[in-house]
């Protein structure tokens, strides 16, 4: 090959058109001679094996070696951090690896696969989007009615939509112990979301209580995915939408109407009785005291009447005459205290006017 690619000008393909090669003295380039590079690369081979070159069967032996060192590298694997490896050993699960570099018997003893651990899945139930359903797109949601109406515990009918979200917590299980992962948390979904309805009243349902709801049916999937071994953790279960059914939704408003007007009324009602009550209250409290008053006033003054009484009949037992004229000038002093009065004295003597004028006297006393 080497004498018939110099005869040839050094050319594969002979001497370019013209005669000239492209350094202007008529020949080409001379390139490397490969078969020379070849027999060079066999016996720098040759050394390292027992026996020099003598024996025909040492290339073989070789390719044999590093097909062995081959195949053995190719045990060596990568698992991602958002990754699990889980080495399967003649298609049999046999242990899961963590993340890094590792090593299993190669193929076809031993293989691995490796699934996404850390991505989160979503299930939505009660409804699809167009893009799922396989309509063209404007982004729209198709509604699921066989999914999402339930009963609830006070038989009522509630249309309720809601997503599922979960991850691999084992990738052994999850590959190997559940036929269908996204079947099953389905499944397990709409079955724990049934309990929970059918356990509830609806108002809780379509108001404050979706947080609960929310959060008693992650209870019941896990539980259940948990009885399966099926490796997959819960980490979210969100209600898109809970209505009553659109048949009757507009009755169910009116109704919701009228019991937010009955408890505007008795919020009113109790606020009116809760001003009204503490006042009587109080009014009635105010006259039982000033009765109470007026009791205690009338007595200690009775009681008082009855010893003054009581004192000024001893003192009229020990001195009737006095006592008598004493009682006379007082019922007199208290008779006469707003009348006017005139004295006139009989015996005042001739010449002398027995007048004395007591209401003039007072008046001038007075200016």
């Amino acid at each position: 090959m080497s004498d018939d690619f110099q005869q040839r000008g050094g050319s594969p393909w002979g001497s370019p058109p013209g005669g000239n090669g492209g350094n202007g003295s008529g020949r080409g380039p001379t390139p490397p001679d490969v078969d020379k590079i070849i027999r060079e690369f066999q016996d720098k081979i040759k050394k390292f094996l027992p026996g020099g070159s003598s024996s025909g069967s040492k290339p073989i032996i070789l390719a044999i070696i590093i097909l062995g060192f081959i195949w053995l590298a190719s045990g060596l694997y990568r698992v991602l951090p958002d990754e699990q490896g889980v080495v399967l050993r003649f298609g049999k699960f046999v242990k899961t690896t963590q993340p890094g570099l590792n090593y299993h018997i190669p193929f076809p003893v031993e293989s691995v696969l490796t699934p996404k651990v850390t991505k989160v899945n979503r299930i939505d139930i009660g409804f699809r989007s167009e893009r799922d359903s396989g309509f063209s797109s404007s982004g729209g949601v198709a509604d699921v009615p066989q999914e999402s109406l339930m009963l609830t515990g006070d038989e009522n009918i509630v249309n309720i939509d809601f997503s599922v979200f979960w991850v691999i917590k084992d990738a052994g299980n999850f590959l190997f112990k559940i036929q269908d992962p996204e079947g099953t948390v389905k499944a397990a979904a709409e079955t724990a979301m049934r309990e929970v309805i059918a356990r509830s009243e609806i108002q809780p349902i379509l108001t404050e209580g979706r947080s609960i709801t929310e959060r008693d049916t992650q209870e019941i999937i896990q539980t259940i995915l948990d009885e399966y071994t099926s490796g997959i953790q819960i980490t979210q279960v969100q209600t898109q939408k809970a209505d009553p059914p659109d048949q009757v939704i507009d009755a169910f408003r009116d109704v919701q109407a009228a019991r937010a007007d009955m408890e505007r009324s008795k919020n009113e009602a109790e606020a009116y009785a809760n001003d009204v009550i503490p006042r009587a209250r109080g009014e009635a409290a105010k006259i039982l005291q000033a009765a109470e008053a007026y009791k205690k006033e009338v007595v200690a003054k009775a009681e008082g009447e009855a010893s003054r009484f009581v004192s000024i009949y001893n003192e009229y037992k020990n001195a009737k005459a006095v006592t008598q004229e004493r009682m006379y000038l007082e019922t007199m002093e208290k008779v006469l205290a707003d009348i006017e009065k005139v004295i006139i004295e009989k015996n005042a003597g001739s010449g002398v006017v027995p007048y004395l004028p007591l209401p003039e006297l007072k008046k001038k006393a007075t200016n």
